[in-house]
């Protein structure tokens, strides 16, 4: 490389044209930018702005019926949750106090009804997926007649406690001439176990 580097044209500061040059330049620029600014706005056009308005309002709207929604399905569980708490509460007995409650309302129902109650049998099963809940499995045999034991059917239905009855068989005892019938009962109930102290 040559020492003496010389550029094809010389800059003159000094000469009036290279200072309007310059102004002009100065100028063109600026009326570039005011046109940008004018014409295609760095925020959007109010066109933009409005469709963005219109999209963030649609939002708000979905968002605050989300809210509702979820407030309605939060008011539904408490409501479910309050509900299932007083039906356990009312339906499902101590289990220390069960089984006597139970022979005590069959033997009630079995004397206002008129027929004879036998010995009976208690079983009890883990309900699935609870850890508090069993099901008490009482079968109880009865004698009477026809119309006494369907009274008695009829009064068990309409105790105040909550018992199935899932199974029913009953015979005729060939000795007595048919008068009498001999029902066995499997009911169903269920208790809960008292948290210890």
């Amino acid at each position: 490389m040559p020492r003496n580097f010389k550029l094809p044209f010389t800059l003159n500061v000094k000469d009036p044209r290279f200072a309007m040059r310059a102004i002009i330049g100065v100028l063109l620029v600026a009326n570039l930018a005011a046109a940008i600014v004018a014409f295609k706005p760095f925020g959007g056009s109010a066109e933009d702005l409005r469709r963005q308005q219109d999209s963030l309002r649609a939002q708000v709207t979905r968002a605050q019926q989300h809210l509702k929604e979820s407030r309605e399905l939060v008011g539904k569980v408490e409501k479910a949750r309050a509900e299932g708490d007083q039906f356990l509460s009312k339906y499902f007995t101590e289990m220390e106090a069960t089984a006597a409650m139970i022979l005590t309302e069959l033997d009630a129902a079995s004397k206002q009804a008129g027929i004879k109650m036998g010995a009976a049998q208690f079983d009890r099963e883990e309900i699935e997926g609870s850890e508090t809940l069993q099901m008490l499995t009482t079968k109880v045999g009865f004698e009477g007649n026809y119309l006494n034991l369907t009274k008695f059917v009829n009064l068990l239905d309409k105790s105040p406690r909550f018992m199935i009855i899932e199974d029913l068989q009953a015979a005729a005892p060939q000795q007595q001439g048919g008068q009498a019938l001999t029902v066995t009962l499997k009911i169903d109930t269920f208790v809960k176990e008292t948290a210890a102290p």
